[in-house]
């Protein structure tokens, strides 16, 4: 599928595992909200230490999954099971933004994105939160991929 078709995937799937490598070497994936700013930006938000923290630092490359839909489906004519989808991966470097006025875009964006009739409400959380709430932006090292089963409809 084209890149295009990949992003939009990770844009409308309600959560992108990010996985990761813990420092002892054990994989570690989780998922979480995300938004992407560009084609080879995206950002999430966390809490300034843990596991995801640990990884990133230990080794900054990290893979992202995401399923925009995801369908279980009896194909009558076949007499077959099977499941149809859109999925996009990606792979790409994280690292901890420090800029503030990166913060807040980044805020901004997934805000927009997942709660977007509240933003009357934006600039008030900023000034009670925003220094302790850590962004993480995912810089892609290559172009996402995408594949897809069944329809061509895609939601």
């Amino acid at each position: 599928m084209p890149e295009e078709w990949a992003l939009d995937v990770f844009d409308k799937a309600p959560y992108v595992t990010v996985s990761m490598i813990r420092p002892d070497g054990t994989p570690y994936g989780v998922p979480v909200n995300m938004v992407r700013k560009d084609d080879r930006t995206f950002y999430f938000h966390c809490a300034d230490e843990g596991e995801k923290i640990d990884c990133i630092k230990y080794c900054p490359t990290v893979s992202l999954s995401a399923v925009s839909r995801c369908t279980p489906k009896f194909e009558e004519e076949k007499n077959n099971f099977t499941e149809y989808y859109n999925s996009a991966i990606a792979i790409g470097k994280a690292q901890t933004v420090k800029d503030r006025e990166e913060k807040i875009l980044a805020l901004r964006l997934l805000c927009e994105r997942f709660l977007p009739r509240y933003m009357m409400h934006f600039n008030e959380a900023i000034a009670r939160s925003l220094d302790r709430t850590t962004i993480i932006r995912i810089t892609l090292d290559e172009p996402a991929v995408g594949k897809r089963k069944g329809s061509q409809r895609h939601t």
